[in-house]
């Protein structure tokens, strides 16, 4: 690993060819400062990110790539979506999007390491790959990264250059819950056991499920991400001391980061471990909570789609749905409110008129029953999973036991 200031990079990236593919630090963890250098240096070039939030470039010349939609993407005519379940891309990463260039955000040096910090995803895999084929890697060393072990520690041979920028993290301060989310997690966590192991997606429903379970105890942690409300549960002394957190990445507040800071008790791990479903399977009680944006009848959830156009991607929810509905004890919850308050329709249909995110949980097995009051409407399918809903009084009481058969004649 060489150390350079940012004015040397144009000539090193000089050598690139034409058109490569850049690979980088998504979520809360884009190194902007090499991104913007590269941007003004390299005519045209694919940026692969997953989850790009923030200012990233766009101009004519470059071409969006990723497996997750996020906030920077979206809607944009030059993004190029890769349908695949996480698990999935760090394989495609090796065989289809191999990248000529691997960009992250690090910790400072520690004796020979730096630390991916709050994301190391599949960037283990890119950087392994990128070294392979004779391509760069390139490291911004960041004094407000956290250090965190596991994957995310990476060995100064395995960088070629590293640039020391002094950047803020992109973080985001827990807010106020609104009422049918509070409704829904509590519903959820009146069925989830002491000692169980939580897997937590990414919205309002899956925070309100960790705010409603402070009173439990001996939680376990394996997850693809966590926030702060993970940070909540450490404080309420619901969390197992005795076993270690496991996720892939991180996106909360600043007091997060520094709770994560060289915090042994927590492993950022690649994407292979975390979302591998035999990995997820092992854990005791396994129990994932995810949003959707649609579910059906039929125990389906659409995750992905709106209005025809995608929205953002499978992500792990898929890996984390199969894994939890193996594991002994397991549970998997997808959650979401019944009414769509600006489109103004309900997010419960009979069926999914387009590309579902989730299948249904195992072949020949319907919605088995469907209750309803003019304030919740609840969809359990049998045996082990679980979509749940609560509505603002709009939704239509169904009639019981819809989805039953009719008696044999």
């Amino acid at each position: 690993m060489r150390t350079i200031t940012l004015e040397q990079l144009p000539s090193i990236l000089g050598s690139i060819g034409p058109n490569p593919r850049v690979l980088a630090s998504g979520n809360f963890a884009t190194p902007y400062t090499l991104l913007n250098t590269l941007d003004a240096t390299l005519p045209e070039y694919r940026l692969h990110m997953l989850n790009a939030h923030g200012a990233i470039p766009d101009r004519d010349g470059v071409t969006y790539e990723t497996a997750f939609i996020g906030p920077a993407m979206r809607h944009h005519p030059r993004t190029h979506y890769i349908p695949a379940r996480l698990s999935m891309l760090p394989i495609l990463i090796r065989n289809q999007y191999r990248p000529d260039i691997v960009l992250i955000q690090t910790s400072p040096k520690h004796h020979d390491t730096v630390s991916l910090g709050i994301e190391c995803n599949v960037l283990p895999a890119a950087i392994e790959e990128v070294r392979e084929h004779g391509g760069l890697v390139i490291a911004q060393a960041n004094p407000h990264m956290p250090y965190t072990y596991g994957d995310a520690q990476i060995y100064e041979n395995e960088i070629d250059f590293l640039i020391e920028v002094d950047e803020e993290l992109t973080t985001i301060e827990p807010g106020p819950l609104d009422d049918v989310s509070k409704a829904i997690g509590e519903r959820i966590a009146t069925r989830i056991n002491d000692g169980s192991t939580l897997q937590l997606g990414i919205g309002a429903v899956p925070d309100a499920v960790v705010q409603s379970l402070h009173q439990k105890k001996g939680f376990r942690i394996w997850t693809e991400m966590f926030s702060d409300g993970v940070l909540g549960l450490h404080k309420s002394g619901s969390l197992d001391d005795d076993v270690p957190l496991t996720a892939s990445f991180i996106f909360g507040s600043r007091e997060l980061y520094d709770w994560l800071d060289k915090n042994k008790r927590v492993r950022i791990m690649r994407t292979e471990v975390t979302n591998n479903p035999g990995n997820i399977e092992r854990q005791a009680q396994m129990t994932s909570v995810n949003a959707a944006l649609q579910v059906d009848l039929f125990d389906q959830a659409n995750a992905s789609r709106m209005k025809g156009k995608i929205y953002s991607g499978f992500g792990g929810s898929t890996d984390f749905i199969v894994g939890a509905l193996h594991s002994r004890g397991g549970q998997a919850f997808i959650a979401l409110p019944s009414w769509h308050k600006k489109a103004d329709v309900s997010t419960i249909v009979p069926l999914i008129p387009e590309p579902v995110t989730s299948f249904q949980h195992s072949a020949g097995r319907r919605a088995r029953n469907a209750d309803a009051s003019p304030k919740s409407v609840r969809v359990t399918p049998e045996p082990a999973g679980a979509a749940t809903a609560s509505s603002s009084g709009r939704f239509r009481p169904m009639p019981q036991n819809t989805s039953r058969r009719p008696p044999a004649k």
